[in-house]
């Protein structure tokens, strides 16, 4: 962990610089200052739903990953009357309950609590409301206006009982990316049904082997596919109660559909962030179902496909299901501290950070959870001339997750990596894994106090 800290140029807003990270990157180590928070001060006052500790002027506190930290530098220099402390820490990236830990710590010393914190997890308010850390925003520090632009259930991972703890920074949501120049190439449509993906995977097998229809070698992979197809292997039914259930129907058609592309090789286990992936595969991707972060930080910045080949459908969806559904990956969420004694400048800056065009709208890497800022962002896109085609399955997807896959404490990536993904590599099936898949979830569920329904 590290504090960044302006120079007196940027300071003063006359001198700028952006520097372009990957989603979900290591904290970047910028100086060894040791970071200080905001400990609060003596007496509190009740108000916005919550007891306030003394405000200051102190400088706020600000912690991010890699990837936000050009948010938090950005706003500094536009705002140059806002002290500010920018700590880089690893955003809990892959569930490393970094944050969770240091709150402890921080609840122990009564002191050290950063003002505002980003999470590249959706799961931090089912430990950081009981631990006392997260501030409620609905009670008058957020106001019902801005709230009602997020996309449609874009914070209910922020809800508790009716509060809501955080802000969503960025949707997920997963869409059908692929190669336009190839596809015309080869003579294919780009599929609308799970049914036809499977038998395209397989026609390119076939006609033209090494050239993929997908990847199945990352720890989010279930969030693609199964959360998709509605599988429920992860349906949070409360504070703490789980639902686990992956060998439905839901969850058995898409492991073999998985299993048949596995097999006949139109479906890569590497990783799409594996140096052999990039090396060996990075231009034979015909089809590729992702989050909708994979047009930037997988095909632009990772693969480096070339301009104007990159576009995007909507994710196939089973015939005869009427209901469009979709997975989600990643995200990430910004909480506000009960303990700030700067709650003004705090909730100030988590306003701009999560809603504001100057950031969201034309510079975030990821699609906006602020609605309006996501028709900006869109709009930027289309306009830097890289993609193929119409963006419009981003929007649309966007409203489409499927509610019945939570957000819970413990990890499905974690669960994922630890009980399938070595079983893939030893030549198994996804399919034959599923109960095992159960096992581990259900174990993990209730080490962390879930009740669990299965």
């Amino acid at each position: 962990m590290s504090v960044y800290k302006p120079s007196a140029d940027q300071e003063t807003g006359t001198s700028r610089r952006r520097t372009t990270l990957l989603a979900c990157c290591a904290a970047t180590v910028l100086s060894t200052v040791a970071a200080c928070g905001s400990g609060g001060g003596a007496g509190t006052t009740t108000k916005d739903g919550f007891a306030q500790v003394a405000q200051n002027d102190g400088a706020l506190t600000v912690w991010v990953d890699a990837t936000r930290m050009d948010a938090a530098k950005q706003y500094q220099a536009s705002h140059p009357g806002v002290k500010m402390n920018i700590v880089s820490y690893d955003g809990d990236a892959n569930g490393s309950n970094y944050l969770q830990t240091k709150v402890q710590l921080f609840n122990r010393t009564g002191k050290g609590w950063p003002d505002v914190v980003f999470s590249s997890q959706n799961n931090e308010v089912t430990w950081a409301v009981d631990a006392g850390f997260a501030a409620p925003l609905n009670k008058g520090l957020i106001p019902d206006a801005v709230l009602g632009g997020f996309a449609k259930g874009a914070n209910d991972v922020c809800t508790v009982n009716g509060t809501l703890y955080c802000l969503r920074n960025d949707l997920s949501q997963a869409v059908l990316w692929y190669n336009a120049p190839l596809m015309k190439k080869f003579g294919y449509k780009v599929p609308t049904t799970w049914e036809q993906y499977q038998r395209l995977g397989t026609k390119v097998a076939g006609e033209h082997p090494g050239y993929l229809v997908g990847d199945a070698g990352d720890t989010f992979t279930p969030e693609i596919y199964l959360w998709a197809s509605k599988c429920g292997a992860n349906h949070i039914t409360g504070p703490k109660a789980v639902s686990v259930d992956t060998t439905s129907e839901a969850c058995t058609k898409m492991a073999k559909l998985l299993d048949v592309l596995i097999k006949n090789k139109s479906m890569s286990i590497s990783g799409v962030f594996s140096t052999d992936f990039a090396k060996n595969e990075a231009d034979k991707v015909l089809l590729m179902p992702g989050p909708a972060w994979y047009g930037g930080a997988v095909f632009k910045d990772g693969l480096k496909t070339p301009a104007k080949q990159i576009a995007v459908a909507p994710i196939p969806q089973w015939e005869g299901d009427a209901s469009p559904s979709t997975g989600n990956v990643g995200g990430g969420t910004w909480l506000l501290s009960k303990h700030s004694a700067h709650i003004k400048a705090a909730t100030a800056f988590l306003k701009w950070v999560t809603t504001d065009n100057a950031y969201q709208g034309e510079k975030a890497p990821g699609f906006p959870a602020y609605a309006p800022a996501a028709e900006n962002w869109l709009k930027a896109q289309a306009a830097s001339g890289y993609f193929a085609g119409d963006l419009t399955p981003l929007k649309d997807a966007s409203s489409q997750v499927w509610p019945g896959w939570g957000s819970g404490q413990f990890s499905q990536e974690a669960i994922w990596a630890a009980t399938v993904k070595p079983a893939l590599t030893q030549g198994r099936t996804i399919e034959s894994m599923l109960p095992a898949w159960q096992d581990s979830v259900v174990k993990y569920a209730k080490s962390n106090g879930y009740k669990v329904s299965q």
